[in-house]
């Protein structure tokens, strides 16, 4: 049986008017509640939720919320995202005003101390007619664990109310107001171990719902006026052992009001009675954000003029349009008796669809009616590596809308080469020099210097091609911008029982503003059907040359691929540009990658093997990609070392964006950024950061992040 411990008479009266009210305006909504109606709102921890108590509300899939809030002795800075329709993922870095980063002035001089946390929840039901919307959640898994919890939540829409009411343990029923139920199950749930110890960065299962509970929850009333919406919050914290120390509590209830302006939404709160908060989110959609193009539409074939005849084809015109309106490049033809097989690279179109239907209709209305089939062949160093083949009647018919039945993804397929295909390719020269230039920007958060370190410039690369197949390689990094001056953390005084393969960092990406970020040799072919070969050798990335190959069996719109990395690597000395340190490795992995077909648009990745520290495990990459292009994704390397001989963090894990460019470009565009978020960064569990990878030159013929 549950036992109320603390609710006050004034609390329970209170609860009871406005349950009154609330269920006295149940008439008013015929339907459950909708993610898309803009009702929700972010706590101040990050997450959907009241003020400091989340509810069982998820967002709509792809929802991006960036907060910053300030209450008192706390900043918070968060993101939260909804990855999937049942389930929403937050981390947040928690800056406490009453403690410095550590004692030692000459390591974190007067900086506040940041605590980094990641929540989760999952829906378990959601809302209906007559049903709830009921989530669980775990809050600070993962880090120190000091704002940790545990919680069930019911959330129910009652016309312009939305009420939630919760029970949770940890941080959120610090304050006990009612008798842990799994307490009466069994006694080691009464109390929780609580305090932060061992290495971090492990989740603590031992602790969950243990110890002290509290029911908490709340009303939302979306008011009247437009974009305003009011929040009444009961909380279950007593505050007493906060991170901050203890707080005067004068009042289990708070006060907010939250009002949203376009993508922004503001509040403003009123807390423990005696605290206001306010704070500022920025939201986005990853499935729906675009840029606007300047871009001339796919060329309309109502008053085409193709040619009587293969023999009337002006053909420079035709590689010319390609070109500017397709961004297709050609390196070479063949034209058979009623198909015309076209050569070369799409550089323009990051969507796959796009770029054919718009190089499509221009064959479609340049070329003769004889003409029956079009071949789009995409190369590599000269290598075909995807057929595209196009029926160019039903093509036409499509793209003139003369059946409503009929679309024009429906008119082509994707395939190997086929024999003949190879066989008619003759492709011009390929040798000479190549240069091109990418942009990097580097970043770091919770640093004992100061919280946000940066660096940013560009990547000059460049090199030789002697054939299709063999080239030499470099790149120059150029730093243009940075602090990463107040860089000046070497390694911990702990013994090192791991070669130091990574936390020199400091040494590395300090040592000058031009620096040889990689120089090396390189040849890749095609060596059997959907299987491909790399060998490579030289300075291959900022901290480790050496030798390598890799093997890679990608089948053409297949999920799944398989491949092999071997790698003999020396460490580079940071002091000396082309010079090595004594330690030598042998790394490498098996890897899997997989796209299930009962999760649309994510990646499994599995790399098996030994590490750069020599260490043997396995990293596990999950990625999911939005509508829009934007690829979100997590992974964690688990290894035979274990978490005391790894140090801070426990074991390595990281988060990444990476988003297509064509999201900032005014004109269509391919590549992308990546922007990694990494807690720690130590010595167990690192891969080597190979200059080119098969993954990516293959993209083309199973694509996930084009």
């Amino acid at each position: 049986m549950i036992r109320f411990k603390k609710i006050l008479g004034f609390a329970v009266t209170t609860k009871i008017a406005l349950l009154t009210l609330v269920t006295s305006t149940a008439s008013a909504t015929e339907q459950p509640f909708d993610d898309d109606n803009g009702n929700l709102s972010q706590m101040i921890r990050g997450g959907t939720g009241l003020i400091q108590t989340p509810t069982a509300r998820m967002a709509k899939e792809g929802s991006f919320t960036f907060n910053y809030n300030d209450i008192d002795q706390y900043r918070f800075w968060s993101a939260s995202l909804q990855l999937f329709p049942w389930m929403e993922s937050t981390v947040r870095y928690t800056d406490v005003r009453t403690r410095l980063y550590s004692q030692d002035a000459n390591f974190s001089g007067d900086q506040t101390l940041k605590d980094k946390g990641i929540d989760v929840k999952f829906r378990l039901i959601k809302e209906s007619y007559y049903l709830p919307d009921v989530s669980f959640g775990l809050m600070d898994i993962g880090g120190t664990g000091f704002f940790s919890s545990e919680f069930l939540n019911f959330s129910k829409n009652l016309g312009p109310f939305d009420v939630h009411l919760g029970i949770g343990t940890g941080y959120l029923g610090a304050g006990g107001n009612i008798t842990n139920p799994l307490c009466e199950i069994k006694d080691s749930f009464c109390e929780r171990p609580g305090g932060f110890g061992g290495r971090g960065g492990k989740i603590d299962y031992n602790e969950f719902f243990k110890g002290p509970a509290s029911v908490f929850g709340g009303i939302e009333y979306k008011t009247p006026l437009e974009g305003l919406t009011l929040k009444l919050e009961y909380e279950g914290n007593d505050y007493v052992n906060d991170r901050a120390g203890t707080l005067e509590q004068d009042s289990d209830w708070n006060f907010g009001a939250v009002y949203k302006y376009n993508n922004w939404d503001f509040n403003l709160s009123y807390q423990r009675g005696n605290t206001i908060g306010f704070g500022v989110s920025y939201n986005f959609n990853m499935h729906t954000v675009k840029q606007y193009k300047f871009d001339r539409p796919p060329r309309d074939l109502t008053n085409a003029k193709p040619a009587e005849s293969v023999a009337t084809i002006n053909r420079e015109q035709l590689y010319a349009d390609l070109v500017n309106e397709g961004s297709f490049i050609i390196n070479a033809t063949h034209t058979g008796e009623d198909e015309m097989t076209f050569y070369g690279s799409q550089l323009g179109y990051r969507d796959y669809h796009e770029a054919t239907e718009r190089v499509g209709r221009i064959l479609a209305s340049e070329l003769p009616d004889s003409i029956k089939t079009y071949k789009l062949v995409d190369t590599l160093a000269n290598i075909p590596m995807l057929e595209t083949k196009i029926d160019a009647e039903e093509f036409k018919v499509a793209a003139n809308y003369q059946r409503l039945e009929t679309d024009i993804q429906s008119t082509y397929v994707r395939q190997n080469p086929t024999e003949s295909t190879l066989d008619n390719y003759e492709p011009r020269d390929y040798s000479g020099v190549f240069f091109n230039m990418e942009t990097f920007w580097i970043q770091t958060f919770g640093n004992p210097e100061d919280f946000y370190l940066y660096q940013g410039g560009a990547y000059l690369n460049g090199g030789y091609q002697f054939n299709p197949n063999f080239s030499v390689r470099g790149g120059l990094k150029v730093t243009l911008l940075e602090n990463f001056d107040k860089f000046n953390f070497l390694v911990d005084a702990e013994t090192a029982v791991l070669p130091r393969v990574r936390t020199q960092v400091r040494e590395y990406v300090t040592r000058g503003n031009v620096t040889m970020e990689n120089a090396y040799l390189h040849w890749f072919d095609k060596i059997a059907e959907d299987t491909y070969a790399q060998v490579y050798g030289g300075y291959l990335e900022t901290m480790f040359g050496g030798v390598g190959t890799e093997i890679l069996y990608r089948p053409v719109d297949s999920n799944l691929s398989f491949g092999v990395d071997l790698n003999y690597v020396q460490q580079r000395d940071f002091d000396n540009e082309t010079g090595f340190f004594d330690y030598k490795a042998f790394t490498g992995h098996a890897s899997v990658y997989w796209t299930p077909e009962f999760l649309p648009d994510m990646q499994l990745t599995v790399n098996a093997g030994q590490f750069l520290a020599k260490d043997k495990g396995v990293n596990i990459d999950i990625a999911k990609r939005f509508d829009s292009g934007i690829i979100v994704g997590a992974y964690a390397a688990f290894t035979n070392v274990s978490a005391e001989e790894y140090g801070e963090g426990s074991f390595t894990k990281g988060f990444y964006i990476s988003i297509p460019f064509d999201l900032f470009s005014l004109a269509p565009a391919k590549g992308r950024g990546k922007i990694p978020w990494v807690p720690i960064g130590r010595d167990g569990g690192q891969m080597l950061q190979r200059p080119v990878k098969l993954r990516s030159l293959t993209e083309v013929r199973a694509p996930f992040y084009d």
